[in-house]
C-alpha cells in the first residue's frame, strides 16, 4: 500500500522538531526495563526510529533535596486552632471592653447622682434644728450626709474654707456628723460604712482634691484608684460665712477585681474551648482525610507489574468523588499498561517472523547461482514487509500526537475526484464512482486520502480481478460520508470490531495472503483523529462497505486516543 509522507518528520520517519538534548532508551519487545536500574544508555541507531514505547529524559536528571512535607492533617488543625484562637482573643477583648465600660458607666452614674442629690437638697433642703433654711454651709453638708447610705466603694466628705469656733487661724475646718447622728462634731466631715480607704484623713489627698480647678478626677491610694467628683457649696446669700466642697470618692478596685475575675474565668474557658478544639479538628480532619491517605498509599503500592489496588469508595462528598476519578484513573492506566504489553509482543512477533524468514534462508543458502538469486529475492520480500511494518507502526505512534492531522476547508468533489483517480491504480477492478458531494468541509485532506486508499487496498486484496469496486461521498446532516464498497466474502458480525484493533487479520486474501494487522487500525486512527469514525456494513457472502464518517465543520478537542 502506498502511504502519504508523515508531516513534521524526516525521511527515516524521525521528529524533526525532537529535543537535541533528550536521552532515548529503547526497550526491546518482550522485556521491560527492571525497577531501580537507573536510566539505561542510549541504543545506538541505524538511522531508523524504534517503534517501541521510548522513554526520554530531558537533560541531565539532578538530584533534588527532599523538602520536609507537613501532613495536610496538621495544616487543617493548625489553620482551625488559629483562626478559633483569633475569634476567642477577639471575645476577650470585647468582652474586657464591655466590662470597662461598664464600670466607667456605673461610676459616673453614682457620681452624678450623688452631686444631683446634693444640689438638689441645698436648693430645697432645711435646717432641722431651725426649721428654717440652712443658714450656714457647715450645716448644710453635716445634714446631707447624715441622710446618706452609700455604697461600700463609696465615700462623701465635705469641707469648710474658714476656721470656726476653737479652729486655729488659717486652717481650714469641717463639721463631721456620722449615720443616724444629729449633732454637729468639728472636724472633717465625713458619711458611710468602712471605705476601702479614708480619703478623708488624708490632708494631702484631700489638697489634691481641693486645690486643683478640675470638677473630677482620679487619684491613687493605697486601696486602688479613686475616682472623684467635687461641687462648691455656697453660704446664703447675704450670708458673710464660709464656703465650702461636697465631694464624692468611688473606689473602682472592687469593680476591677470583678472584671478581672470574670476575665480570667473567661480566658480559662477560651483555653479549654481552644484546646478542645484542636482535638475536634485532628480527630474531623484525620475522619476527612483517611480516604486521601488510602489514595496515597494505593499509589505507592502501584507498580507497572501490579494495577489491581482500587480505593474502597464509601459517601457522596467531594473526597469519594476524589476517590472514584482515582479508581477511574487507575482502571485507565490498567487498560493503557496492558494495552502496551499487548502492542509491544506483538509488534515484537510481527518483526521477528520476517528476521526468522531471513536467516533460516541464508543459513541453507547454497553456491548455487539460481538458488541463491531465488534467495534475495525472498529476503528483500521480506525486508519490505517488515519495512511496511515499521512505517505502519511509525503512522500508529504518531496519531497519538496533537499535530497528526492539519484540517484545512478542501472541497469534497475535488477531494472524491483526487482519491478515485490514485485507488483505480491499485488493481484490476470496476471501479465506480457513486457520488460527489459538492460541498466543502474542514478536514485534512492527505489523511483522508491515506484512509481511503488503504480502504480500497484492503478491497482490492479481498476481491477477484474485474470485481466492482464502489467509492462515493456525500453530506449526510452534519457529517461527511466516504465509501468504499466491494462484493468480496465479508465479514462476520462477531469480527467487526475486532478487525479494527491493531495486528487483528480478517480471513485470507483473494492471493491467499493475510496483512499484518495494521491497515484499518490506521483507518480507524485518522477517523478519530477527525472526531469522527469508521462504519462498516458487511455479511458473509454480502461483500462489505466501509465508510469514513468525519464532521462538515470542525470540532474543538481531541477524542479517540485511548485505542491508539
Amino acid at each position: 500500500m502506498t502511504t502519504d509522507r508523515q508531516r513534521g518528520t524526516d525521511g527515516d520517519g524521525s521528529d524533526r522538531h525532537a529535543d537535541p538534548d533528550a536521552t532515548t532508551v529503547n526497550v526491546p519487545p518482550g522485556r521491560s526495563r527492571p525497577r531501580g536500574s537507573g536510566n539505561a544508555a542510549p541504543t545506538p541507531s541505524s538511522g531508523g526510529t524504534s517503534v517501541f514505547p521510548t522513554l526520554v529524559l530531558r537533560g541531565p536528571q539532578p538530584e533534588l533535596p527532599q523538602r520536609r512535607r507537613v501532613p495536610a492533617r496538621l495544616l487543617i488543625t493548625a489553620w482551625v486552632v488559629l483562626l478559633m484562637a483569633a475569634v476567642l482573643v477577639l471575645v476577650n477583648v470585647v468582652t474586657w471592653s464591655a466590662l470597662t465600660a461598664r464600670t466607667d458607666e456605673r461610676v459616673d452614674r453614682a457620681l452624678d447622682q450623688e452631686i444631683a442629690e446634693f444640689q438638689e437638697f441645698a436648693a430645697v433642703g432645711v435646717d432641722p434644728g431651725t426649721g428654717s433654711a440652712f443658714s450656714d454651709v457647715s450645716s448644710l453638708i453635716r445634714v446631707h450626709l447624715e441622710r446618706q447610705f452609700p455604697e461600700d466603694s463609696e465615700i462623701l466628705f465635705g469641707w469648710v474654707d474658714e476656721p470656726e469656733e476653737g479652729a486655729a487661724d488659717g486652717e481650714r475646718s469641717a463639721s463631721r456628723g456620722s449615720r443616724g447622728s444629729a449633732e454637729p462634731v468639728t472636724g472633717r466631715i465625713r458619711q458611710g460604712q468602712e471605705p476601702p480607704y479614708d480619703l478623708s484623713a488624708d490632708p494631702a489627698k484631700v489638697e489634691a482634691i481641693l486645690d486643683t480647678p478640675d470638677a473630677r478626677g482620679v487619684l491613687d491610694t493605697p486601696a486602688g484608684p479613686v475616682e472623684w467628683e467635687k461641687i462648691r457649696a455656697l453660704p446664703p446669700q447675704g450670708d458673710g460665712g464660709p464656703a465650702g466642697w461636697f465631694v464624692i470618692g468611688y473606689f473602682t478596685a472592687q469593680d476591677d477585681d470583678t472584671s478581672a475575675g470574670t476575665m480570667g474565668t473567661l480566658a480559662l474557658v477560651s483555653l479549654g474551648g481552644l484546646l478542645a478544639a484542636a482535638t475536634a479538628a485532628w480527630w474531623v480532619a484525620g475522619r476527612i482525610l483517611a480516604p486521601v491517605r488510602l489514595v496515597r498509599q494505593t499509589a505507592a503500592e502501584i507498580s507497572e507489574e501490579d494495577l489491581t489496588q482500587r480505593i474502597e469508595v464509601s459517601g457522596r462528598d467531594d473526597i469519594a468523588a476524589l476517590a472514584e476519578q482515582f479508581n477511574s484513573m487507575l482502571d485507565r492506566l490498567e487498560g493503557a499498561f496492558t494495552e502496551q504489553r499487548r502492542f509491544v509482543d506483538d509488534a515484537g512477533h510481527e518483526l521477528r517472523t520476517p528476521i526468522t524468514i531471513v536467516r533460516g534462508h541464508l543459513e541453507l543458502m547454497g553456491d548455487d547461482p539460481e538458488e541463491r538469486r531465488e534467495v534475495v529475492r525472498l529476503v528483500t520480500d521480506e525486508l519490505d514487509r517488515m519495512g511496511r511494518i515499521v512505517e505502519d507502526l511509525l503512522l500508529l505512534a504518531k496519531a497519538q500526537q496533537p499535530d497528526f492531522v492539519h484540517p484545512e476547508p478542501v472541497s469534497l468533489a475535488e477531494l472524491t475526484s483526487d482519491i478515485d483517480a490514485k485507488v483505480r491504480q491499485l488493481g484490476d477492478r470496476d471501479w465506480r464512482l457513486e457520488s460527489l458531494a459538492e460541498e466543502t468541509a474542514h478536514l485534512d485532506p492527505q489523511r483522508v486520502t491515506q484512509a481511503m486508499v488503504q480502504l480500497a487496498a484492503n478491497a482490492v486484496r479481498h476481491t477477484a480481478p474485474g470485481s466492482t469496486l464502489r467509492t462515493g461521498s456525500r453530506v449526510s446532516g452534519s457529517e461527511v460520508r466516504l465509501w468504499v464498497a466491494d462484493h468480496g466474502p465479508g465479514i462476520p458480525a462477531e469480527e467487526h470490531g475486532r478487525i479494527f484493533e491493531r495486528f487483528s487479520r480478517g480471513g485470507r486474501t483473494a492471493r491467499g495472503d493475510r496483512g499484518a494487522g495494521l491497515g484499518l487500525a490506521i483507518v480507524r486512527a485518522i477517523a478519530e483523529a477527525h472526531h469522527g469514525r469508521v462504519d462498516l456494513v458487511s455479511a458473509p457472502g454480502a461483500g462489505s462497505t466501509f465508510t469514513l464518517v468525519i464532521p462538515l465543520t470542525p470540532v474543538d478537542g481531541r477524542v479517540g486516543r485511548e485505542h491508539l
